[in-house]
């Protein structure tokens, strides 16, 4: 429309040409021109060890091949949305090694000195590479090991941990049974390593909150299928004095997914199957976590599992402290990440952030059975000079953890 008709006012009709719109379009250009020009992407490296499955029980689903790398990929869809408003721009290159493959060559093949590596590993790999010469000044986001000695007398510097660990596992547990007042523990442990070192823990938690084993046996599945003699096969190892719960160590599921309702006496079975302790679960909903949830399934085309959690809020504190910073550059992304001062939200109800004295990454623990959350730790009642979260794992006054601590 080039003109509009003006009124007539006891006179002829005039026409009022139209009035030139300068104004907006200037500050719009203004605008544009204020945005920062876009720095070079921030690169995150996604390494990982393939390790070898056993077949799970009861035609359940295997745990998938993808586990940790699809959160990483959805935390960077998610930096990057977010990293668009103020012209930051993030990139992940991820490498999968396989069993037997030199998982050192892998690293040194991502480039000059990487600076941040989202690392899904066991503990043997993860202090292999953060004791590598070129790897010095490289950030690692453990989102892999429990391990518990990587925070502790096998910690190291610029090493992260953003899963939590098996002491962070079994505090959550045991403090839900201090508050449920069921501190009589049967414990029933698997012959696998990692299954010593999960028993390990409950012990350790055990004692701290005021809970007691009254009891511990072994249990090897080899040589017989537990799907067909559960009613039997539980009976004795099951069997002991007064107790509250059964809690297993079976951190492979060759076995205890079998033990409940099976146990000698009609308690409740917790540990590696029954209730179990977890960073993340599908039954997760509070805090808009339902929004993450949906995220993922749309992207990776399953459920979000603990792993796959740790991967996405490694990438995603990265993003966020860059976006914090408003910049890419490393050396100022690394230093506010390894800051006392960085926080970063998790879809946990509250700030997450990175202890000082381990690299631990302090995070509520979901006590999960598969239909549901039935609690969060820490539990109400257990309380911290800090932050309760503090009372999941070991304290700064009780860890073995040196290499975070300034000298002097």
């Amino acid at each position: 429309m080039l003109a509009r008709l003006g009124t007539r006012q006891g006179g002829p009709l005039r026409v009022t040409p139209p009035r030139r719109r300068t104004r907006g379009v200037g500050l719009i250009l203004l605008g544009l021109l204020a945005l920062p020009a876009q720095a070079e992407p921030l690169a995150i490296h996604y390494l990982e060890r393939r390790i070898e499955r056993p077949t799970p029980l009861n035609n359940e689903d295997p745990i998938p091949d993808d586990e940790g790398l699809k959160g990483a990929e959805l935390g960077l869809k998610d930096s990057n949305a977010t990293g668009r408003f103020v012209a930051l721009k993030f990139t992940l290159d991820s490498r999968v090694v396989e069993p037997g493959e030199d998982l050192r060559a892998a690293f040194r093949a991502l480039g000059e000195r990487p600076r941040f590596v989202v690392l899904n590993a066991p503990a043997e790999d993860v202090l292999a590479l953060a004791d590598m010469p070129e790897a010095k000044g490289t950030v690692f986001l453990n989102v892999g090991a429990p391990d518990s000695r990587l925070r502790e007398a096998d910690c190291r510097p610029r090493l992260l941990h953003v899963l939590p660990s098996r002491a962070m596992l079994a505090d959550a547990l045991v403090q839900f049974l201090a508050y449920k007042r069921w501190t009589r523990i049967l414990l029933l442990s698997g012959p696998a390593p990692a299954d010593a070192l999960y028993a390990e823990a409950l012990k350790t938690s055990a004692k701290k909150f005021g809970a007691r084993i009254v009891a511990e046996s072994r249990f090897d599945p080899q040589g017989g299928d537990t799907r067909d003699t559960a009613l039997r096969e539980f009976v004795l190892p099951t069997r002991g004095p007064e107790h509250d719960v059964v809690a297993v160590a079976d951190e492979a599921g060759a076995f205890g997914a079998n033990l409940v309702y099976n146990t000698a006496a009609a308690r409740p079975v917790i540990g590696t199957q029954g209730l179990t302790p977890a960073a993340w679960g599908r039954p997760v909903e509070a805090w808009a976590a339902v929004q993450l949830q949906s995220r993922f399934r749309r992207l990776a085309g399953r459920a979000m599992r603990p792993i796959d959690y740790a991967g996405w809020m490694a990438v995603h504190a990265l993003g966020e402290a860059a976006v914090q910073a408003r910049s890419t550059d490393s050396d100022t992304v690394a230093a506010l990440v390894l800051s006392p001062r960085f926080e970063v939200g998790g879809f946990k109800g509250r700030p997450l952030s990175f202890r000082a004295w381990d690299g631990q990454l302090r995070q509520p623990v979901f006590l999960l059975w598969p239909g549901a959350v039935t609690a969060t730790a820490p539990i109400e009642g257990f309380l911290h000079h800090r932050t309760e979260l503090d009372t999941l794992g070991p304290d700064e006054p009780e860890s073995a953890c040196r290499a975070f601590r300034k000298p002097g």
